[in-house]
C-alpha cells in the first residue's frame, strides 16, 4: 500500500538552503506509493490447498474406480490440474505493481507486469486532476489521473477500500502541489 513521503522539516538548519527554498527539494516526493494486487494464498497456503484438493480428489477417486467408474478418476486429475493452473497464475499475476510519485514538478504513473514490462506516464501536477467513479453501495470503482486529454487508471488492481485510501493520499498530494500558485 502507499505511504506519504517524510522529510526533514523546513526550519531544521541543516535542510535550509541560504538562499531560501531548497532547490533539491523540487524533485523530492510529495506522495510516493507502491500498489500491489491482493494475494490472499502463500506458497504456504497453495501447498495446503494443493495437498487437501489432491487428497480428497484421490479418495473420491478410488472410491468410484472402486466402483468400477473408471473415467470419473480422470476427470478428478484434470480438475486438480486445473485448479493448480489457476493458482499458479494468479500467483503470477501478484507480482506485478503500480507506482505512483507525486513532486512539484511531475506526477509518474509507472505500471510493471509480472513479465518485467514497465510501462510509464507523466504529466505536469498542476494540469493533472483526479477522476473518480464512486457506487453507493460499493464505493470507489476507479480512480483514475486526467491530463490534457490523457486518462491513466490508478490502483485498478486494488479494492474500493484501499483505492479510497490512495485517492485520500493522491487529493492531498495534488492540492499540495498546486498551493500557492
Amino acid at each position: 500500500m502507499g505511504h506519504m513521503a517524510s522529510g526533514k522539516a523546513p526550519d531544521d538548519a541543516r535542510t535550509r538552503h541560504p538562499y531560501g527554498r531548497d532547490p533539491d527539494a523540487i524533485e523530492r516526493p510529495v506522495y510516493s506509493a507502491t500498489i500491489r494486487p491482493h494475494c490472499s494464498l502463500s506458497r504456504l497456503g497453495f501447498r495446503v490447498v494443493m495437498i487437501f484438493c489432491g487428497g480428497v480428489a484421490l479418495v473420491t477417486g478410488i472410491a468410484f474406480l472402486q466402483m468400477g467408474m473408471w473415467p470419473v478418476t480422470g476427470f478428478f486429475g484434470l480438475d486438480i490440474a486445473a485448479l493448480w493452473l489457476a493458482l499458479t497464475l494468479n500467483a503470477r499475476r501478484g507480482r506485478s505493481f503500480e507506482e505512483v510519485v507525486i513532486s512539484q514538478i511531475e506526477v509518474l504513473v509507472a505500471r510493471v507486469s509480472h513479465r518485467g514490462e514497465r510501462a510509464e506516464w507523466r504529466f505536469n501536477p498542476l494540469w493533472t486532476r483526479l477522476h473518480k467513479v464512486e457506487d453507493d453501495e460499493y464505493g470507489l470503482m476507479s480512480l483514475a489521473f486526467v491530463s490534457r486529454g490523457q486518462r491513466v487508471l490508478v490502483a485498478r488492481d486494488a479494492s474500493p477500500t484501499e483505492r479510497q485510501v490512495v485517492a485520500d493520499g493522491l487529493t492531498r498530494a495534488l492540492a499540495e502541489v498546486k498551493k500557492g500558485y
